[in-house]
């Protein structure tokens, strides 16, 4: 037996759900307010709880999380209006299952959804979200960050509202764009993109809007923008901050309205197109300075993805280099000591430049070996390994700022001298000697780091309960070095 709760402020809402999940042989609760939820959720376990955002006693992200929590296995729908779709969209950050927007326009939308959610489990969802990931060349990795994103894209890339993606430079915003159009209900129509940033405004308004014929010098036909050639389908606006205040003047009312016009026209053409927006600048702080209109950038963060720069996903790039090369139907492989020396660089260019180290390294081997070593990667590579002023190797992370990277730095440490060990070479004493004297000052300077924070930066009390002297901390603080 399914057991279907539903909690809704309308009394009209309320009776009409009740009665049609019933006609399909579930049990249903009904109740009107928060007190209700928390009377009903004692009461028995629930398959599928639909929950109205607004109740007249109680937050609807509050009864959510008790939902979570008291129910944790039960499948959940928020319903809301227009206005309220961003809580909506924070329901889904919040563990949602879905949302539907009253009032109910397509009942046989509603049906299909409550089915599959009770029908179907996670698997196949998952299922789904790897093959369109794989289609467009989206990495998804193994981080808990990067799984919630591409989840969060793929709940609402059927909804029809727009998404704007921020993230650093080189981050994959155009492949996370395109995996939202292709889990979406347009994914047989265009998807086209466009840089903001690569085109003067003149030209830019031509490519979004079109342009007739003698429009300006150099318009020798009319010509379609891609509002008109993407119609039905998805436009990827990049750099969207770049975008001049009187582009985004038309932007806003092409995401109000549907309505532009070509360049040199006066004709009004209609639009259905859904915009992915993406910047590598707060907007929010653009609105700040007066550079982005604060009614555009509300109209575009209906639900805003965040994408997590390379660094903060090291554990990813095993996974991401065996993509890349298969992109490249190479043969070759990356050695164990390669990976290493990748996973510790800070890749400031992201995705974008460990590609570009990929196609370089690759370029470089090719023909020489099977296996790519640290000696085709790029100087600055091997520079955040290597000491460049000494002939000594330096032990990788810098000490970070918890135990966990102490834990790192000591493990990378042992794992390095146990390498120098084995190896079948000549290695200098004084080299050793020099990295033990490197391992006393970093454990030293974290544990007077540790202090510090402790003692809410006292200098004198954080070297009393370390029974040293303020110099001697101020020793460690400063990195220097000796015996």
């Amino acid at each position: 037996m399914i057991n279907i709760l539903i909690i809704d402020d309308e009394p009209e809402v309320g009776h009409f759900l009740s009665y049609l999940l019933s006609s399909k042989g579930y049990t249903v609760s009904l109740g009107g307010s928060g007190k209700d939820f928390y009377h009903l959720i004692r009461e028995r376990v629930y398959d599928l709880a639909l929950l109205d955002i607004r109740l007249p006693d109680a937050n609807g992200l509050d009864i959510l999380k008790q939902l979570k929590k008291t129910c944790p296995g039960c499948k959940s729908i928020v319903m809301t209006g227009y206005s309220t779709i961003k809580t909506a969209v924070d329901a889904i950050k919040l563990g949602a299952n879905d949302y539907i927007e009253k009032p109910f326009e397509d009942i046989d939308e509603l049906e299909s959804l409550i089915d599959r959610l009770l029908h179907h489990n996670q698997t196949v969802n998952d299922s789904e979200i790897h093959r369109i990931a794989k289609q467009t060349g989206l990495v998804i990795g193994s981080g808990k960050e990067m799984r919630h994103l591409i989840m969060l894209a793929y709940k609402i890339a059927k909804k029809n509202i727009n998404v704007l993606i921020e993230g650093e430079t080189g981050t994959g915003k155009e492949v996370l764009a395109h995996f939202v159009h292709q889990a979406s209900l347009r994914s047989d129509n265009p998807f086209l993109a466009v840089n903001c940033g690569s085109l003067s405004e003149s030209l830019l308004e031509s490519e979004l809007f079109g342009h007739e014929k003698g429009a300006f010098t150099g318009a020798i036909k009319e010509r379609k923008g891609i509002f008109e050639i993407a119609n039905k389908g998805t436009i990827f606006l990049d750099e969207i901050a770049e975008a001049s205040l009187s582009t985004q003047v038309k932007l806003l009312r092409v995401l109000e309205s549907g309505e532009y016009m070509r360049v040199g026209d006066e004709a009004v053409r209609r639009t259905n197109t859904r915009i992915v927006a993406a910047s590598h600048v707060d907007l929010a702080g653009a609105v700040e300075q007066k550079m982005f209109r604060e009614d555009l950038l509300y109209r575009l963060e209906v639900v805003k993805l965040t994408i997590p720069p390379l660094r903060d996903r090291k554990q990813d790039i095993p996974e991401l280099l065996t993509y890349f090369l298969e992109k490249q139907q190479s043969q070759l492989s990356f050695s164990e000591e390669a990976v290493n020396l990748l996973q510790h660089y800070e890749w400031p260019g992201n995705i974008r430049e460990l590609v570009n180290v990929v196609k370089r390294a690759t370029a470089l081997a090719e023909g020489e070996t099977r296996m790519i070593t640290s000696e085709y990667l790029p100087d600055k590579l091997r520079a955040a390994t290597y000491d460049r002023t000494s002939s000594r190797a330096s032990i990788i992370p810098a000490l970070g700022k918890s135990e966990k990277d102490l834990q790192f730095y000591l493990e990378d440490w042992v794992k390095h001298i146990h390498q120098l060990w084995a190896a079948e070479q000549d290695v200098g004493l004084d080299e050793i000697i020099q990295q033990v004297k490197e391992l006393e000052v970093r454990i030293g300077r974290a544990f007077v780091t540790k202090m510090l924070k402790e003692t809410m930066g006292n200098r004198k009390e954080a070297a009393e309960r370390l029974e040293i002297t303020t110099r001697q901390l101020r020793y460690f603080l400063n990195e220097k070095k000796g015996g």
